[in-house]
């Protein structure tokens, strides 16, 4: 083989490692993507089926059950809009409490329950995870505008 073939086999060879690497690179990423649904969508059937994905919101006062003698507990998160019944097996972070926000980490299971393998507390009174922020905002403000419209339509007269 002339040095010239030699040199073009060389990268081609390298070329084809490196396609190979980045293949099994981004087809890791893919597999170890977490991603964050909101409540509502959740309760309306969008959320990926076949994988684990995050929920987060806050816990609903007065739903938090605990099974004697067990890691089992349940509770349900919400959205201020929609509420998700939620199974736990393990042990809580300390702040995890009524009506603090609340980041669950699985998979829906067969009963409509969200069944968590991992749960976080936000760590301190200022900070809430950014994506559970945004969703919290978004069914506020849209619950404030519905209530406005509905105030606008049951009063003609002040507008």
């Amino acid at each position: 083989m002339k040095p010239r073939q030699q040199r073009m086999l060389a990268v081609g060879l390298v070329a084809v490692g490196l396609a190979i690497a980045a293949t099994f690179t981004l087809r890791a990423f893919k597999d170890n993507m977490m991603f964050f649904v909101e409540i509502s969508d959740v309760m309306a059937g969008n959320y990926p089926k076949e994988r684990n994905f995050r929920i987060g919101g806050l816990v609903v006062a007065g739903t938090v059950e605990r099974a004697e003698g067990s890691l089992d507990m349940s509770f349900m998160v919400t959205d201020t809009r929609c509420a998700l019944p939620v199974s736990y097996t393990g042990v809580v972070p300390d702040l995890f409490r009524e009506g603090q926000g609340v980041v669950a980490h699985g998979r829906m299971g067969g009963n409509g329950t969200f069944v968590a393998d991992k749960i976080m507390a936000k760590h301190d009174e200022e900070y809430m995870a950014p994506e559970v922020a945004e969703s919290l905002a978004k069914h506020v403000q849209d619950q404030t505008e519905s209530v406005q419209h509905l105030s606008m339509e049951c009063n003609p007269s002040d507008s």
